[in-house]
Order: structure tokens, then C-alpha cells, then sequence
């Protein structure tokens, strides 16, 4: 399996799609990466289940869970 899955989301504040690279090789991870479009901060939070179906759940930074 490869570490690296490209993947299309959407941007908590301005609601674009685009595509990123997510390393997979280390899970469960929660990183910042800024939006590709309005250069705010996502939060990104990776995870995978027991059957290895990787998630992928982007938030505001100012959004509390």
C-alpha cells in the first residue's frame, strides 16, 4: 500500500475543492495546512479504522470538537 493518498476536499471557509497529499504512513495524525485558495489555516485530523479505511475530516481552526 502506498503511504501517499492524494485526495480532494473542501475548504471549511471559502468552499473550494482542491486536491492535497496526505501521508498515511503515520496514523492517527492533526496538522495545519493552509487552503490552496483563501490561505487560511484547515486543521486536518487523519485516522484510520480497524479495516485500514483511511478518514479524512478537515475543520476550521476556530472550531472546537
Amino acid at each position: 500500500m502506498n503511504p501517499i493518498l492524494e485526495e480532494t476536499i473542501q475548504c471549511p471557509y471559502c468552499g473550494e475543492h482542491f486536491s492535497i497529499l496526505i501521508d498515511t504512513s503515520v496514523l492517527p495524525q492533526e496538522y495545519i495546512e493552509d487552503c490552496q485558495v483563501c490561505c487560511r489555516p484547515i486543521v486536518f485530523h487523519v485516522t484510520a479504522d480497524l479495516e485500514g479505511s483511511i478518514s479524512i475530516n478537515v475543520y476550521r481552526e476556530d472550531e472546537s470538537f
